[in-house]
């Protein structure tokens, strides 16, 4: 039986799509598009997203 490998848990705020690039609206001298390229704050353009820490209970 084959053994199934967990999924990567994806970032909820890109999907995965951790790096974009944006148009700034202006052009080279050969036409094309000036672009920059923009990185997920969430995952820091990693993509996916590690699970959240466990809470220790404090108290009694």
């Amino acid at each position: 039986m084959p053994q199934h490998t967990p999924r990567p848990r994806l970032c909820r705020d890109c999907d995965g799509f951790a790096t974009a690039a944006i148009t700034t609206g202006t052009r080279h001298h050969d036409g094309s598009r000036v672009t920059i390229p923009v990185t997920c704050p969430s995952c820091k353009g990693t993509g996916h997203q590690h699970p959240a820490a466990t809470l220790a209970r404090a108290g009694r």
